[in-house]
């Protein structure tokens, strides 16, 4: 049963954010590669990685001490050196790759030692959003909605631009009124990544959004999914409740993840859960799949550039996607709808048309050249 919405008064301190961020994050090669995945790299130009960015939008919304980070053994050290201000107790180290529903089963298992009743907003660490503040309004409205109905998910679903096949999709039914939010729905169901087809088929409908993969939930709820959905998860996490937040927590971990089956929360919990919401956003959202997605989302020039790099000369060329490193000079002529990036090892020139090509590449030169390079 839904109640309507009345002001709350939040306390911040039952607020916690989970950030995803153990992704390799091999689609935007050869600026991101395994040693350096593209959240932590600045890859829209902003001065700031995406991760860090993801971090920042959560500043206003709960304490910094709230947010932990499910990130790869790996990368322990750029988490630490991007975010200082993070205590080595705030990163959560996986040691293999397992999907989102293992990571935020162990991130779960971690804020139930501290706070039993948390509200829970878990992110990925590699998306733009654009509209920060916009975004903040709409998490907040989440966090209103599952206060006055514990038992609901929220998740951020995004208007599609068009019909993108490497995207998940919501399909969403009757709106919701709540206080003064007219852009929350009940959620029919999640698809992901459909045929190039269906993508059509969805984008046409009107009925489907972006799936943002941000989610909102109380802790208690997320469990009791888990428990129900997705049993043999969790009773792997819930096997070592004693060690969370000891000494003997990482060897828990390490001993105990090889076995957990890799699956996405989406697969293994949203699919069948009941009481599941979509806010429509209308954040200037984008997951960053590939170049060309960047080169949608970011700022062009009159002739449809979008360039990153302080030395940049663009000579009858249009429609382009150029990435240079600052301090070195890069001049091109005649070019029309190709992407340019280049870093120290490698230069990569490529039709935007043919960027489907660039795992073929990455494989290339993995064999032909070596691990080093990617």
């Amino acid at each position: 049963m839904l109640y309507l919405w009345h002001q709350i008064d939040y306390k911040m301190e039952k607020i916690f954010v989970v950030i995803m961020a153990g992704g390799a994050g091999s689609r935007f090669w050869p600026r991101s590669k395994s040693s350096m995945p593209k959240q932590f790299l600045d890859i829209a130009g902003t001065g700031r990685t995406l991760f860090q960015m993801t971090f920042d939008r959560f500043r206003g919304i709960c304490p910094p001490e709230h947010c932990f980070v499910v990130t790869s053994n790996d990368y322990r050290e750029l988490v630490a050196a991007q975010l200082p201000e993070l205590h080595s107790s705030q990163i959560l180290l996986e040691p293999v790759r397992r999907n989102t529903a293992p990571c935020i089963a162990y991130a779960c298992q971690r804020i139930r030692r501290i706070a039993p009743d948390a509200s829970i907003i878990v992110a990925p660490s590699d998306h733009l959003i654009m509209q920060e503040q916009l975004f903040c309004r709409h998490i907040n409205a989440g966090l209103a909605f599952i206060d006055a109905n514990p038992s609901a998910i929220v998740t951020l679903g995004v208007k599609p631009r068009y019909a993108e096949p490497e995207y998940g999709y919501i399909q969403f039914q009757e709106k919701v009124r709540f206080g003064g939010t007219d852009n929350l729905y009940k959620v029919k169901t999640f698809v992901e990544k459909p045929s190039p087809e269906m993508a059509d088929v969805f984008v046409d409908s009107g009925e489907f959004l972006w799936n943002a993969g941000i989610y909102i939930w109380k802790l208690p709820t997320i469990l009791t999914a888990f428990e129900r959905w997705l049993g043999d998860v969790d009773a792997l996490f819930r096997s070592g409740a004693q060690y969370y937040g000891t000494d003997r927590e990482q060897a828990f971990i390490n001993k105990i993840y090889p076995d957990c089956r890799s699956i996405s929360v989406d697969f293994g919990i949203m699919e069948y859960a009941d009481s599941v919401y979509v806010l429509s956003a209308d954040i200037g959202w984008s997951d960053l799949e590939t170049w060309s997605a960047l080169y949608s989302a970011v700022r062009k020039d009159a002739d449809a550039n979008a360039t990153n790099g302080d030395s940049i000369a663009l000579y009858d060329t249009r429609n382009c996607l150029v990435d240079v490193p600052d301090g070195k000079i890069a001049i091109l002529e005649g070019l029309d709808g190709y992407i340019v990036v280049d870093t120290p090892d490698t230069l990569l020139v490529c039709r935007r048309e043919h960027e489907q090509q660039l795992q073929q590449f990455v494989d290339d030169v993995r064999s032909k050249k070596g691990i080093q390079f990617v």
